[in-house]
């Protein structure tokens, strides 16, 4: 099998990267990989399916927001942070599915956010939220028995510089989240979002 992991260097898709390996060959990409892609523009996604060509799963580990209080975002800021978490995602599917084989999977990521607010994470809010709706209804539109899912987890163990950030909250490891990504690719359903509370 073949598995293409956009945002492959960042703590989520290192460990998806990784997971995936023992299964096939897998393609990283990212804003500084050799396939390099920036998710927020239409004609970059284009590009990196066409180099990468044919796969039989796409893992999106991506997502950059601004985190700020409601009070203190512009208009730009919410903007920028859809384009790249919301849009950026929907974008993946949209371009990528003359590229993922018969049969194959999209599997995108979100957040805790999407249901259980901080201070300052509207936006991460917007995006995730967004993306889980997005899902549920891609999962019925998509051809030739293409899946979507979303992995949706809470703060991770690894990503200590946000622990500050959520107070009281379960954290979960990046291998549990890595887990619910092999769950989606390898496995036969759609239109879930996996909630790693």
């Amino acid at each position: 099998m073949k598995f293409l992991v956009v945002g492959s260097n960042g703590l989520i898709g290192q460990h998806v990267s990784l997971a995936l390996t023992q299964y096939g060959e897998v393609i990283g990409a990212s804003r500084s990989s050799e396939v390099s892609v920036d998710v927020k523009d239409p004609a970059s996604i284009r590009a990196m399916y066409e180099k990468v060509g044919k796969v039989d799963a796409v893992a999106s580990c991506i997502g950059k927001v601004p985190f700020k209080p409601v009070t203190e975002l512009s208009y730009q800021e919410y903007e920028e942070g859809f384009r790249d978490k919301g849009l950026g995602q929907v974008e993946l599917v949209r371009a990528g599915i003359d590229y993922v084989t018969d049969g194959g999977s999209f599997t995108l990521m979100t957040g805790i956010l999407a249901r259980d607010p901080i201070p300052s994470g509207s936006v991460a809010a917007l995006a995730n939220g967004a993306i889980e709706s997005f899902t549920l209804a891609a999962a019925i539109d998509l051809p030739r028995g293409l899946r979507i899912n979303t992995v949706s987890p809470n703060v991770l163990v690894e990503a200590t510089n946000y622990h500050s950030s959520f107070p009281g909250y379960h954290q979960i490891t990046a291998k549990e989240v890595a887990d619910a990504y092999l769950k989606s690719i390898l496995g036969k359903q759609t239109g879930q979002i996996y909630k790693l509370d």
